[in-house]
């Protein structure tokens, strides 16, 4: 192996260290009282390293943890529950069903100060190409701040909503960058009767948090095949215990089963028990096409699945620019070797200059990323050096039943808009608000020119974002949205929110009643007649002599007189029974449950029913309402709030938001100044 290339993998072991220093001063160290923001949780497994924590950080003890004492659990825990997917027929003949999947390894912020629930920016990395992922971990830790993280419950919410579970990371440094092999040692200590009871914490916290299970980096040397075998004990029993709770473990591929660290870039007889305790395993980066081949083929005899097998692929530096030699892994014209198991992915956001990184250039290089050069999922570029996972891997979709509802809400946003009017003119992340969005960004069918599509933050129906549809129009233009499997009765109707701002266009609702005939094909679209004006206006449409199943859902655009400039927007999609829905019950017990000042921390109890999200609005005085924030979950931190109008007492009000966007009647709580 090129010596080199060990010098750039202890890199990227690491790379969670050096990239998840401590937030700078201005959202550090939080003040000794008890409304302090709330902070995803992370963790040493139980000795702490000497000396004090640097500002910002706080060190904890997972062996010390217990759910009732944890003062940020309602902050942190996900309350969207993982959804069930499906595999719609492929947009391509190239993307295959049940073979390769994708593996993200994700920082989404450091591993301190990193906010439980969003934050007042939109340069966030709002990841969107859920129908592509598998697993996704939440990468992080570092020796000065905790090795061991439970993802937040805005990743969880979102990456749940579209059917992808979410693994915590436990991550064992080398000891160049921090790493102590105690470390190691405490995770893996057995208790008088053998068993390990960090294990059982583990799980406790994945159940507590809500989320999947765990990914298990251990890369810190100097260990003896003893404590290989302890470790190995270790991943046998979180896996059982895990596997009670419907979560999973995952490997990687560093520590080996006698005790030392040596990445092997392939399932070897160094790594093959580990492979076997666990449920898949990231094969190390410096994976070949032979020791890939040799890697499924040994899968293979183990009775194991070879695409539980990832396949490293490091584009921390250069993303879609990265080479990679993809024959090895996903050949074209034969069967898929491995899976792919991507690292840092978040690149697409890093990337960019400071003054670049606005919402609109994040998702054109995430676009990149994920669909490929040719930005249309169903037409690949054949010449284009990166092999995006859209052309291999099938897009699934959890859009199965009625009522659905989007408003192409990415989870990060310039303003806050409601029934398009802005709200609040602050910038804006909570990626648990992100709706289930389209798969296939964008398809876009026509004999004439393409137009653009792209999610937009200048305008917005609700939430942050729109879809908007920008080009020349000279033949009808067909794009497709949803790959669904909605139950359609004779009382379904769609409610079609948009506006156009440009003359010269018509507009039609596109519904399927079944499948493509085969990948790549268009489907059979039937046409609805929609009217779009140039203000926010929503249309229902009955799905008239429509029964049975839709399968896609799409919009056609047709000019009206030779070739139009078009600019139109999709603000709002909705299928659901005709009839005024009933609003959602309301939350209860609204309470201020620590203050400091202007510093606050609300919490209440859920609504009963199903509940999208949960809106914050300040009562001022002169009956004005204030919008504060959303968020999923039965708790919100708020900050630096002063009286105004003279009022004694500051006043809030809580509502439940339904699928379909409609509020419960508010739940008052109010907080003396």
């Amino acid at each position: 192996m090129n010596p080199s290339r060990r010098t750039v993998l202890i890199a990227a072991g690491a790379a969670g260290a050096a990239a998840l220093a401590p937030a700078p001063p201005a959202t550090a160290a939080p003040r000794a009282t008890a409304a302090t923001p709330p902070y995803a949780a992370y963790w040493y497994p139980d000795s702490l390293p000497a000396g004090s924590p640097g500002p910002g950080i706080t060190w904890r003890s997972l062996k010390s943890w217990r759910a009732a004492d944890d003062p940020d659990l309602a902050f942190n825990a996900a309350t969207v529950p993982l959804a069930a997917r499906f595999t719609p027929t492929p947009a391509n003949p190239t993307a295959r069903t049940g073979q390769a999947r994708v593996q993200a390894l994700v920082s989404f912020g450091p591993t301190s100060s990193n906010p439980s629930q969003g934050s007042a920016t939109a340069d966030y990395y709002a990841l969107t190409h859920w129908a592509y992922i598998d697993e996704l971990v939440f990468w992080g830790g570092s020796a000065g701040e905790g090795l061991i993280l439970a993802p937040n419950a805005p990743v969880v919410d979102a990456a749940h909503r579209h059917g992808v579970p979410v693994l915590g990371n436990v991550f064992l440094p080398p000891a160049a960058y921090g790493g102590q092999l105690q470390w190691t040692r405490d995770l893996v200590r057995q208790d008088a009767g053998g068993h390990y009871p960090l294990a059982a914490q583990l799980v406790a916290v994945a159940a507590a948090y809500g989320f999947d299970g765990w990914f298990l980096n251990a890369e810190t040397g100097g260990g003896n095949t003893a404590l290989g075998t302890a470790v190995l004990g270790f991943v046998k029993e979180l896996k059982a215990l895990a596997a009670a709770e419907g979560q999973r473990v995952t490997w990687y591929d560093a520590l080996t089963v006698n005790g030392t660290v040596s990445w092997q870039g392939a399932l070897t007889s160094q790594n093959q028990a580990f492979f076997q305790a666990a449920d898949s395993m990231f094969v190390d980066f410096r994976w070949s096409a032979a020791s890939l081949a040799s890697s499924g083929t040994k899968a293979d005899r183990l009775g194991r699945d070879r695409y539980e097998l990832w396949a490293g692929v490091d584009v921390e530096s250069n993303g879609s620019g990265t080479y990679v030699n993809w024959d090895a892994i996903v050949p074209a014209g034969k069967p898929h070797v491995t899976s792919i198991g991507f690292y840092r992915p978040e690149w697409t956001r890093n990337h960019l200059p400071a003054d670049r990184r606005a919402p609109g250039e994040f998702h054109a290089a995430d676009d990149r990323f994920w669909t490929g050069r040719s930005a249309d999922p169903s037409r690949p570029d054949p010449g284009d050096p990166w092999r995006a996972p859209a052309v291999s891997v099938a897009d699934r979709s959890t859009v199965t039943s009625v009522p659905f509802a989007t408003v192409f809400n990415t989870g990060h946003g310039l303003r806050w808009y409601e029934e398009g009017a802005v709200v609040s003119e602050s910038p804006w992340n909570h990626l648990g608000l992100q709706d289930r969005l389209p798969s296939r960004r964008w398809v876009v069918r026509t004999a004439g020119t393409r137009p653009t599509v792209a999610f937009d933050f200048a305008d917005a129906w609700r939430g942050g974002s729109s879809v908007l549809v920008a080009g020349e129009l000279d033949q009808p233009v067909v794009l497709d949205l949803y790959a669904t499997r909605l139950p359609i009765a004779v009382n379904t109707v769609v409610d079609l929110t948009s506006r156009s701002e440009s003359e010269g266009v018509n507009v039609e609702l596109a519904v399927a009643m079944a499948p493509p005939s085969g990948p790549g094909e268009t489907p059979p679209y039937r046409y609805l007649a929609v009217n779009s004006v140039n203000s926010w206006q929503t249309v229902t449409v009955p799905l008239t002599g429509l029964s049975g199943t839709a399968h896609v859902l799409g919009i056609r655009l047709t000019p009206t007189g030779g070739a139009t400039p078009v600019r139109w927007r999709l603000g709002g999609l909705a299928v659901r029974p005709d009839g005024t829905p009933p609003a959602p019950a309301a939350p209860s017990a609204a309470r201020v449950t620590a203050a400091n000042g202007g510093d606050l921390r609300l919490a209440w109890n859920p609504a009963p029913g199903p509940v999208r999200h949960y809106t914050l609005h300040r009562l001022l005085a002169d009956g004005t309402r204030r919008f504060l924030g959303a968020t999923g979950q039965r708790a919100w931190f708020v900050a630096g709030l002063r009286p105004e109008q003279g009022e004694p007492a500051a006043r809030f009000e809580v509502r439940a938001v339904g699928e379909l966007y409609n509020a419960s009647a508010p739940v008052t709580v109010t907080h003396p100044w």
